[in-house]
C-alpha cells in the first residue's frame, strides 16, 4: 500500500495525513473485496524494514494502528470479517499486542472475508522462521521436508497462495513481501497512490487479472482440454 507520504506531500500536508487517508482506503478495499466475493485479502501495512524510518513517523504509525483496531473492529464484526495479524508481533508495545490478540479472538469465527494485516513482516524472516521450526522438528527425529511441509510453517499457512498482487504508488518490485507465496501470483503495478486507490481502480485490477491465463506450467492447449 504505497504512496501515503507522497500523497500528503503533494497536498502540503504532514505525512500522518496521508497515512490517515490510507486507512480510509483500507476500509474501501475491504468493502469492495466483500462485494466481489473475494475470500482472502492480505495487506502489507508495515514491513520489518519500516522500523528504519524516522522515529516520529514510526510512532505515528503505531498510534494509527492502535486507533484503527479500536475503531474498525465493530465494522469488521458486522461484515463477517476475520482478522489476523502476522509478522514479528513481539516487536510491538504490549498494549498493541493485547489489542491485536483481542481483535483476532473476537473475529475468529467470522468467515465472509479473511483479512490479514502483515505488520513488522518480511518475506525473508518468514522463510527463516519456517526453516528454524523445521530444523527443530528434524533434530527431534523428523524427516526432511517437502514443499508442502515447509509451507505448513509459514506465517500465512492458513491461507491459499495469493492469486493477485496489487502494488500502488509506482514501484515495480515486491519488496520482501510473501516471497515464497507469490511464486505464481499475477503482479499488477499501478502509479496510483494508495490514498487514491478506490473502488474503480480495484475493479480495473480485478478485470486485468480476469484476462490473465493461469497455466501453472501447463500449455494453453492443456488448459482448454481441462475446461
Amino acid at each position: 500500500m504505497d504512496g501515503n507520504g507522497r500523497w500528503a506531500k503533494a497536498r502540503h500536508l504532514p505525512r500522518v495525513a496521508g497515512h490517515s487517508r490510507g486507512v480510509e482506503t483500507v476500509r474501501t478495499i475491504i468493502e469492495a473485496s466483500i462485494a466481489n466475493g473475494i475470500e482472502y485479502l492480505s495487506l502489507f501495512a508495515f514491513s520489518s524494514e519500516n522500523w528504519r524510518r524516522p522515529a516520529d513517523e514510526v510512532s505515528v504509525l503505531m498510534r494509527l494502528f492502535v486507533s484503527s483496531l479500536q475503531k474498525e473492529i465493530e465494522a469488521l464484526m458486522r461484515n463477517g470479517v476475520r482478522l489476523r495479524v502476522v509478522g514479528q508481533i513481539h516487536s510491538f508495545e504490549p498494549s498493541l499486542r493485547d489489542l491485536i490478540a483481542q481483535a483476532q479472538e473476537r473475529s475468529a469465527h467470522n468467515t465472509r472475508l479473511h483479512l490479514t494485516i502483515c505488520a513488522s513482516y518480511g518475506g525473508r524472516w518468514d522463510i527463516v522462521q519456517a526453516a528454524q521450526h523445521l530444523a527443530a522438528e528434524f533434530a527431534a527425529g523428523g524427516t526432511l521436508p517437502d514443499e508442502a511441509n515447509f509451507a505448513r510453517h509459514l506465517s500465512m499457512s492458513f491461507a491459499p497462495d495469493p492469486d493477485l498482487l496489487i502494488r500502488t504508488g509506482g514501484e515495480r518490485r515486491i519488496s520482501n513481501f510473501l516471497i515464497w507465496q507469490l511464486a505464481y501470483a499475477e503482479l499488477f503495478f499501478t502509479d496510483v497512490l494508495w490514498p487514491d486507490f478506490q473502488g474503480e481502480q480495484f475493479a480495473a485490477a480485478l478485470k486485468w487479472y480476469a484476462q490473465r491465463e493461469r497455466r501453472f506450467g501447463r500449455t494453453s492447449e492443456q488448459l482448454q482440454r481441462i475446461e
